[in-house]
């Protein structure tokens, strides 16, 4: 019989052991789904070695030609995006179409809020993502890494 001294022991990185990296993904031609699960892993820190689940790992992800974001089949036509102001009868129905012609970052935001906990640590680890229509983006200074999906479509 073990006893409890030869046992593993499982580490917790502590607050300064985590080191946050920026990565720069180019939505361009991607399909929704398969980067927002890529981009919702990064965010969580599950391509790291001292990933943790209660804690918050994850690097900073910069999303940019989100206008150029790709989805399958008849989604374009079918799939619907709902809100709702807190008001009788206040429901908006917007079609994928006429959401990525006015937001299109919204789109890809809410398919990665989507794949994160639901829960305080999923807000923290949201606030990590940054979301751009068109190639620029104000986080140059931060020197991100370009990140190159392995899911691509051609």
């Amino acid at each position: 019989m073990r006893h409890f001294a030869e046992m593993n022991k499982t580490l917790t990185p502590s607050k300064d052991s985590i080191h946050r990296q920026w990565y720069l993904v180019d939505a361009e031609n991607q399909t929704l789904g398969r980067l927002a699960s890529e981009v919702a892993s990064m965010l969580r820190g599950k391509n790291k070695p001292c990933y943790t689940p209660h804690l918050d790992t994850g690097d900073f992800v910069v999303i940019v030609n989100a206008e150029k974001i790709r989805v399958s089949g008849n989604k374009s036509d079918q799939k619907l995006y709902r809100r709702h102001s807190g008001r009788p009868g206040g429901m908006k129905t917007e079609t994928f179409n006429a959401l990525q012609d006015r937001i299109p970052e919204r789109i890809v935001e809410t398919a990665i809020k989507g794949m994160l906990p639901h829960n305080s640590l999923g807000r923290q680890m949201f606030r990590k993502l940054k979301v751009y229509r068109g190639s620029n983006h104000p986080h140059a200074a931060q020197q991100p890494k370009e990140f190159i999906l392995s899911t691509a479509s051609n």
